[in-house]
């Protein structure tokens, strides 16, 4: 159990590894501007809050947002209510 449990740590530390690699390279990602003689690249996350917005993730978490229903999904929950209640 305990090898495994080891592996399985080990399986966990690769993913962080690799979201590590995948995120250094959208960081230095590069978008092409205008044609021609006037091509250009810049970056495409001008600065870390562009890639990352860290406050915006504490919100998130902190107030999940509260789903709307679509008019559709209203009917349905509808449906599914009464067939629930065995009507």
């Amino acid at each position: 159990m305990r090898m495994k449990a080891f592996r399985l740590a080990q399986i966990d530390k690769e993913h962080d590894v690799a979201i590590q690699a995948w995120m250094n390279h959208q960081v230095t990602a590069t978008k092409t501007i205008g044609s021609g003689k006037n091509q250009r690249t810049e970056p495409v996350y001008k600065n870390f809050k562009d890639f990352f917005d860290y406050e915006k993730r504490l919100k998130e978490i902190e107030k999940p947002k509260k789903s709307r229903l679509s008019p559709k999904q209203r009917k349905l929950v509808h449906i599914a209510t009464k067939l629930n209640e065995g009507r």
